[in-house]
C-alpha cells in the first residue's frame, strides 16, 4: 500500500490540504497528516482546524512514497527542521515530494527545481528559483510534482495518485468524485 506524509503549518490552505488528503484515502494510501506546530491542532488560513495524525518529531520520512506541502503560506521555510528533512529527502532521489500554491517555495529556496517544469501561486514564481514555469495546472518534472492553487487541488492529488498507485486508480476516483 502506497504511504503519504501531507505536513501542515499554522497558515495552510485547507482546500489544498483536506482535498489532497481525502483523495489520497479514497485510492488507498496510507495518508498520515504531520504537524509542524507545538501541537497536533493546526489552524488553516481560514480558521478551520484539523487535528493532525502525529507530530514531525521522531518521524521516519523513508516510511512514505512521497512527501505533501499544502500552500496558504510560506511558513514553511521558517522551519529549520523541516526544510533540512525536505533536502535530505531530495538528495536521495528516491521519494516523491509535492507541493502546491505557495508551498514550492520551500522546494525553490532549497535549489531543487534548478532547470525543472513547476508551477505555483501567481505572484510566486520568483521563489522558484532556477525553474522553468509553466502556466498549467499541475506538472511532474522527475520527482517533483507542483499544482498551482486552491481551485486546482483535485487534480494536484489526482496526479499524486496516478504517481504512487496508478492511472487507473486516479480515473476511479475522479469518476466516482464526478469529475468530468
Amino acid at each position: 500500500m502506497a504511504q503519504a506524509a501531507v505536513f501542515i503549518i499554522n497558515g495552510f490552505e485547507e482546500i489544498e490540504a483536506v482535498a489532497t488528503i481525502d483523495i489520497l484515502r479514497r485510492a488507498g494510501v496510507k495518508t498520515e497528516v504531520v504537524s509542524l506546530e507545538p501541537t497536533l491542532q493546526v489552524t488553516g488560513s481560514h480558521q478551520l482546524v484539523l487535528t493532525a495524525d502525529r507530530p514531525l518529531a521522531g518521524l521516519n520520512p523513508d516510511a512514505y512514497d512521497i512527501l505533501i506541502i499544502p500552500g496558504g503560506t510560506i511558513a514553511y521555510v521558517e522551519r529549520p527542521e523541516f526544510m533540512s528533512l525536505i533536502a535530505a529527502q531530495a538528495a536521495k532521489k528516491s521519494q516523491r515530494l509535492a507541493a502546491i500554491c505557495a508551498a514550492p517555495t520551500v522546494f525553490g529556496r532549497l535549489g531543487l527545481l534548478k532547470g525543472l517544469k513547476a508551477v505555483c501561486y501567481p505572484g510566486f514564481e520568483k521563489e522558484l528559483t532556477e525553474a522553468q514555469i509553466l502556466n498549467v495546472p499541475v506538472v511532474t518534472d522527475g520527482l517533483i510534482t507542483t499544482g498551482r492553487g486552491p481551485g486546482l487541488a483535485l487534480d494536484f492529488a489526482l496526479e499524486i495518485v496516478s504517481l504512487i498507485v496508478s492511472l487507473e486508480a486516479a480515473q476511479t476516483v475522479k469518476k466516482g468524485l464526478l469529475l468530468a
